[in-house]
């Protein structure tokens, strides 16, 4: 099956401004997936979020989110997914096959750690991609840098285990098909300001990354952007 991508994304050299010529307007969307896991976390994030992306570049969105399963038809209508949760996550051998032939057909998935996602998660995308790594990615990688710059890679939202946020990826033919946020938690950076109490440069910053991910996935640029 062919991706088919419903958005043209232009960055400008001077400054980044974004033009999109969408058949609808765009929703980031959640997955529901199996294995016990909330995968429903966060649940004011990704509206807010979606706003947040309308206020700063005019690219407009849907009032609600989007959820979907892997197995859905509707997956490859949808750019850009989104996986998040605290618990246990679980790919059946189709569902890994599908969400490799999606990524590698041009989709993007952005992984959320939301504070013990991690070992479930690296378990199952070696399911995904057998034969490729989890990559660090560098601080001059573009997509810290697509509209907002992050000299210093991932912004820090929630404590964690008090270690550095980390940004890990699969890349693809020099595209990054998926980008783990780790040790860091956009979401709770995302969420109604009241919900985790974090503070308010937190949560700009939190926002302004996502929309990186959102510009830099949807731009299907593999080269460094001006």
């Amino acid at each position: 099956m062919v991706f088919h991508r419903i958005f043209t994304v232009a960055i400008l050299a001077t400054f980044v401004s974004i033009s999109m010529v969408a058949a609808e307007p765009f929703s980031i969307a959640r997955v529901h997936y199996d294995g016990g896991g909330d995968w429903y976390g966060d649940p004011s994030s990704l509206v807010n979020l979606q706003n947040y992306l309308t206020e700063t570049i005019g690219i407009e969105t849907t009032e609600k989110e989007t959820t979907v399963r892997i197995m859905d038809e509707a997956l490859f209508r949808h750019p850009y997914l989104y996986l998040t949760g605290h618990g246990n996550i679980h790919f059946s051998n189709e569902e890994a096959s599908r969400l490799r032939e999606y990524l590698l057909g041009g989709g993007f998935l952005h992984v959320d750690d939301n504070y013990g996602l991690d070992e479930s998660f690296r378990r199952e995308i070696r399911k995904v991609f057998p034969e490729r790594e989890l990559t660090e990615l560098p601080f001059d990688h573009p997509i810290y840098h697509s509209v907002f710059n992050f000299n210093d890679g991932l912004p820090k939202i929630h404590k964690h285990d008090g270690y550095p946020a980390q940004g890990f990826a699969i890349l693809y033919e020099g595209r990054v098909v998926m980008f783990y946020s780790y040790q860091c938690d956009l979401g709770d950076g995302w969420e109604d300001a009241d919900v985790h109490n974090v503070p308010a440069i937190k949560r700009e910053a939190a926002l302004q990354m996502g929309v990186n991910l959102i510009v830099y996935a949807l731009s299907g640029q593999p080269e460094e952007l001006p």
